[in-house]
């Protein structure tokens, strides 16, 4: 101990750990919930998370969580690419005591049903569309909206909306995923005119077209290309996902 400090001068708190994972699914933005099976909030939806261990790391609890309490391969949960979103330190936050939480989020495509079980406070886990979703324990409804503005802000300046169509795409699939992240319809021409002319954004596939319904001629199919950010960015309308 260093001389001269004494660490029980201050009131002790805990750390957690919350998780706001997202998919599309069914075309809507769902959200990963658990059914919290313990006090306090018995029978609420919450974000999946927990105490951080003492000889562990906030992301390192993070993904232990997010396997207890939703039953997803360790594996996958610890492939998920977690961005930190930011510590959440009202005093009040949590009715058991002080604590302070470090939030995670991530939008990732083709993640798998929840266990029909959870563990740690989780009764089960359940992928909720984001519109469905009203009340949830603590503070993570704010926890959710920071989320859901982040990932929004993430589509801007990247390419990770290219992942969740399938590996030959019309512009109308991807500008689909776009209105589902963002909550909002986007102009057809001006977003394939906005997206074509991103380089490294997309490559067209070479004579491939598919028919998307009406009498129109068939749609042009296309690919992720190389880039990995978008310069420009892809900037939201005014409003969107806010």
């Amino acid at each position: 101990m260093t001389a001269g400090y004494d660490p029980y001068a201050f009131e002790p708190f805990a750390v957690t750990v919350d998780l706001a994972v997202f998919t599309v699914r069914a075309g809507a933005l769902h959200v990963l919930l658990i059914r919290r099976g313990q006090e306090p909030y018995a029978g609420a939806w919450a974000l999946p998370g927990g105490f951080v261990l003492p000889r562990e790391s906030a992301e390192t609890a993070a993904r232990r969580e997010l396997a207890e309490e939703t039953g997803l391969p360790e594996e996958l949960v610890a492939a998920l690419h977690l961005e930190q979103l930011r510590t959440y330190s009202e005093p009040d936050r949590d009715p058991r005591m002080r604590v302070v939480s470090v939030a995670f989020t991530a939008l990732v495509p083709d993640l798998p049903e929840p266990a029909p079980e959870g563990g740690g406070d989780a009764a089960h886990a359940r992928w909720l569309a984001v519109h469905d979703v009203s009340e949830l324990a603590f503070d993570h409804a704010v926890i959710l909206a920071d989320a859901r503005e982040r990932i929004g802000a993430k589509l801007e300046y990247t390419c990770l909306a290219t992942g969740f169509c399938p590996p030959e795409f019309t512009l109308g699939e991807l500008q689909s995923v776009y209105e589902t992240v963002w909550n909002t319809t986007l102009d057809r021409p001006n977003f394939r005119r906005k997206v074509l002319a991103t380089p490294g954004f997309v490559e067209a596939v070479p004579g491939a077209a598919r028919l998307t319904g009406g009498r129109g001629k068939p749609a042009a199919l296309y690919r992720p290309g190389p880039a990995t950010t978008l310069h420009p960015p892809l900037l939201r309308p005014e409003g969107s996902t806010r």
